[in-house]
């Protein structure tokens, strides 16, 4: 990798507090939440539905997420899986003739985010959820302004939200054509009553109360599978994290069903590098090469370890990692395909945050696809997710479908400890990018001693194995998709040693990287991504 001498943006560092987010909204209801005595729980929880408010594509009530809280009072990690299963009218079955839907009313699976924030703040947490909830709630009734950003996703799916009248209304503006204006406001008014519901009744109210009732009747109406039964069985979890040494670090990851045990497997490959030593096209190689051989056993294990075997202490081994780094060769590419497709990519938001006494949470939620399944549940104003379409139906697949199972997901929500020591919080949205572009900044951060910033501006790539996508029918082009930044030498390099590629301009490759690390003072340095409509704060 080639990292910058000019960043497009300064480094934030604070000595009390830091956030990144994926919306400058998320960012300050975070900021204002520490600043008003919250810890990193409370600060999270604000920014998690502050994100489901102002960047509605990304993530929501209606979603899923993962969260690794570390506490500085007991120096341990805890990993909150928000995630929902299949809906049990669900069955291989139903979708064998057509394949699983990718969007509408039969992409959509059991939202569990609510539920795992809800765990993780009555673990964690010291302020009300009215008080958490707040910016949430104003943001919603008085609206917030598109961005150029916001346009865009909107605009990439507007047949898939002009299909739905209520999302039409919202988050279209109710325009036949077209997109809202920048700055023009999106207003959320039924989001808006039901987070005042979530404030006053709590987090059970969405799973087993009245608004689970309404929430219900919603989906029912627009023809959803998710029912009654489905949101009444559902139960956040609580893991412990998985975790490697790599170099002088240690890296924890959120456990199967996310598929953060990959970026782990592709670390432990690496490491077998001197990375710094090698010429910019064969570090380059070294970590492709990795990611398609540890991609290779996500394909062959990923998936809900209640109903199948992840053997992470094979797939993590030293013994494995020497295997698959002497199998690299250094002059030629291995291209290494997946599958075929099984027949005839996703949307994300992460933030990360550290507070005052050292404690932190890496956190990361998703709809799937860029506004879901474009359907709006009733008069909840709740947006729902299509990560149905993540699932395979090739009878034996570990990820194949199964009514109650939860599907393997593409988030992961990764941390870094040196000496004990809490080091950096990093993470990124992006589907199968995610643990790739998470490998290229945290070597460039622990292996070349990059700043935040610098690191996550650094130019970037991704890899898309034939038969590798998380979306059904789960396609892959077999191209290394790259930037600019890495000169022409470099890139003429990287097609000498047989890597097929597809040239975007810079700044344009997928992800929008958030990261705080904490120096040895103690003074937390955050990094913002400028791809997307991130930002970083610290105080």
């Amino acid at each position: 990798m080639y990292l910058p001498t000019r960043k497009h943006r300064v480094s934030i560092m604070g000595r009390n507090g830091a956030v990144g987010a994926n919306q400058p909204l998320a960012t300050q209801a975070g900021l204002d939440t520490l600043r008003a005595g919250g810890n990193a729980v409370d600060a999270s929880v604000a920014i998690s539905l502050t994100l489901g408010v102002v960047e509605p594509g990304m993530s929501g009530l209606g979603g899923d997420g993962f969260y690794q809280v570390y506490t500085a009072q007991d120096a341990i990690s805890r990993c909150y899986n928000a995630t929902g299963a299949a809906p049990l009218a669900a069955t291989p079955e139903r979708f064998r003739a057509g394949g699983m839907a990718i969007r509408g009313p039969l992409s959509v699976s059991t939202p569990g985010l609510l539920g795992g924030l809800g765990a993780m703040h009555a673990a964690h947490g010291r302020l009300p959820w009215r008080q958490l909830c707040g910016p949430a709630i104003e943001h919603a009734r008085e609206g917030f302004a598109v961005s150029h950003h916001y346009g865009h996703f909107a605009g990439e799916v507007r047949a898939v939200l002009g299909a739905d009248a209520r999302s039409r209304a919202v988050f279209l503006a109710g325009l036949d054509i077209g997109v809202p204006p920048l700055a023009a406001l999106i207003c959320q008014p039924d989001l808006a009553r039901t987070l005042e519901e979530i404030a006053q009744d709590g987090v059970a109210t969405f799973y087993r109360g009245r608004l689970a009732k309404r929430l219900a009747a919603g989906m029912r109406e627009a023809g959803v599978l998710v029912d009654e039964r489905d949101l009444d069985a559902y139960q956040p979890q609580t893991q412990a994290p998985i975790g490697i040494a790599y170099r002088d670090f240690r890296v924890t990851q959120t456990p199967p069903n996310s598929t953060g045990f990959t970026m782990l497997q592709m670390l432990k490959i690496v490491e077998r590098f001197d990375l710094a030593k090698l010429d910019p096209a064969r570090r380059i190689h070294v970590l492709v090469e990795a990611k398609q051989r540890a991609f290779l056993d996500r394909e062959r294990y990923g998936t809900d370890p209640r109903f199948g075997d992840v053997p992470l202490d094979r797939l993590l081994s030293d013994a494995y990692a020497d295997e698959c780094a002497a199998s690299i060769d250094m002059a030629r590419s291995g291209n290494l395909a997946l599958a075929e497709p099984e027949s005839a990519a996703g949307d994300t938001t992460y933030f990360c945050v550290v507070d005052g006494e050292g404690s932190a949470v890496s956190g990361i939620q998703s709809l799937n696809s860029g506004f879901g399944s474009g359907v709006t549940a009733g008069d909840t104003g709740i947006l729902l997710n299509n990560r149905m379409a993540y699932w395979h139906l090739a009878p034996g697949h570990a990820n194949r479908l199964a009514p109650g199972k939860r599907v393997r997901h593409t988030m992961n929500a990764p941390m870094v400890f040196k000496d004990d020591r809490l080091w950096a919080v990093e993470g990124t949205p992006g589907a199968d990018n995610q643990v790739q572009v998470n490998l290229q900044v945290l070597t460039a951060m622990m292996d070349l001693g990059a700043d935040p910033q610098t690191a996550l501006e650094a130019p970037r790539w991704t890899s898309s194995q034939q038969g590798q996508g998380a979306n059904w029918p789960h396609e892959g082009d077999g191209r290394l998709t790259i930037e600019p930044g890495f000169g022409d030498d470099v890139l003429a390099g990287l097609e000498r040693l047989g890597h097929r590629l597809n040239r975007v301009g810079p700044l344009e490759g997928p992800c929008s990287v958030q990261a705080i690390r904490i120096a040895d003072n103690g003074v937390r340095m955050a990094g913002s991504d400028p791809r997307r409509d991130g930002w970083a704060g610290a105080y």
